[in-house]
């Protein structure tokens, strides 16, 4: 069956569907949607070999600035504690840079083709909503580090408002992300991290820093992908790597589409499978929101993430047992028993 694509959005989902639709041949063309870019990504080991491996590249992380030791302090009156780490880190501008050439020409609108549309970026269709499990917001703020502030490294800490999150991106400089209330509040009753701070510059536009999905993902003719089908709390650090494979199920769908299977059937896997990424998601934030503080705050968060644990329960129960197995790059039937 013949299959064309229309990719919406410029993120690092929308360049990995690209990338890999041209190495099945699949005709793409390509429309770009701007959006605001994150400062700083921090992308562990197993997130930057899931990259190269995706392009082929062993050179896309080189000279980045390294993180070799991961600092917390988490939970009511609890000591920092210092653990070994291996991550580096980039801004999303950098990072997009480095995967430019996965991108096909722009492409007018008229010659959009007549086929399958992934969504890397907003607006989705009208017949997709949106469930958000919280409230909290978020800034990044780029700081001056002390002279005594061991590099290289990044920390975490819980207070009574909030949590902050600080990763050293350059000699004495980094970027300082707080969530919950501004940065000037939660370093006021900070104990570790705003003894790592000199100077804060001003804080960057507020962002929304709960999860959030999308319902459906996708339907015959269209999938989300990346932000654009949901998005992920920053505690957890693993939003790119999860953009990536949401991108890797993308065109494996619409590959065996294109070999003949049935659009309803890899549809219904696709949302499957990122509706268990999202509900193994809430799961560790609940970890993290259940432990970090007591107060309002937390309390409030936590319920809000024990909601959208309950809402994936119940999409779950809509879904049949996963039909198709992922080799490498391509989906195949699960034969019957």
């Amino acid at each position: 069956m013949r299959v064309s694509v229309e990719i919406r959005g410029d993120g690092v989902a929308a360049r990995c569907c690209a990338h890999l639709f041209a190495k099945s041949r699949i005709p793409v063309v390509w429309q770009p949607c701007e959006r605001p870019r994150l400062p700083a990504i921090l992308l562990s080991e197993p997130a930057q070999a899931l990259i190269s491996d995706v392009f082929g590249r062993k050179d896309l992380f080189a000279g980045l600035p390294a993180i070799r030791k991961r600092i917390v302090c988490w939970g009511r009156g609890a000591s920092p504690v210092a653990l070994d780490h291996s991550a580096v880190v980039v801004s999303e501008e950098v990072l997009l840079q480095r995967l430019q050439a996965a991108m096909p020409a722009k492409a007018p609108v008229r010659d959009r083709p007549a086929g399958w549309t992934i969504h890397a970026s907003r607006p989705l269709p009208d017949s997709a909503s949106e469930h958000r499990f919280g409230s909290r917001m978020a800034t990044a703020t780029r700081v001056e580090l002390k002279p005594t502030t061991e590099p290289p490294a990044c920390w975490i800490e819980s207070v009574e408002d909030g949590w902050l999150f600080l990763i050293e991106d350059a000699p004495r400089a980094g970027w300082l992300l707080s969530v919950g209330s501004n940065s000037e509040k939660l370093l006021g009753k900070s104990r570790l991290i705003g003894e790592q701070a000199a100077a804060c510059g001003p804080a960057g536009a507020p962002f929304d820093a709960s999860p959030r999905i999308v319902s459906p993902l996708g339907e015959p003719g269209w999938l989300a992908c990346g932000t654009a089908a949901m998005a992920f709390d920053p505690i957890c650090g693993d939003g790119t790597a999860h953009a990536v494979r949401e991108a890797i199920l993308a065109t494996a769908a619409i590959g065996a589409v294109a070999r003949g299977e049935d659009a309803g059937q890899l549809v219904a896997h696709y949302e499957s499978r990122l509706l268990a990424g999202f509900r193994r998601h809430l799961a560790q934030c609940l970890e993290y929101y259940a432990s970090g503080n007591a107060g309002p705050w937390w309390e409030a968060e936590a319920q809000a993430v024990s909601r959208g644990l309950d809402w994936c329960d119940r999409q779950s129960g809509r879904h049949a047992k996963f039909r198709y197995r992922l080799q490498g790059f391509d989906l195949f039937a699960i034969p019957e028993p």
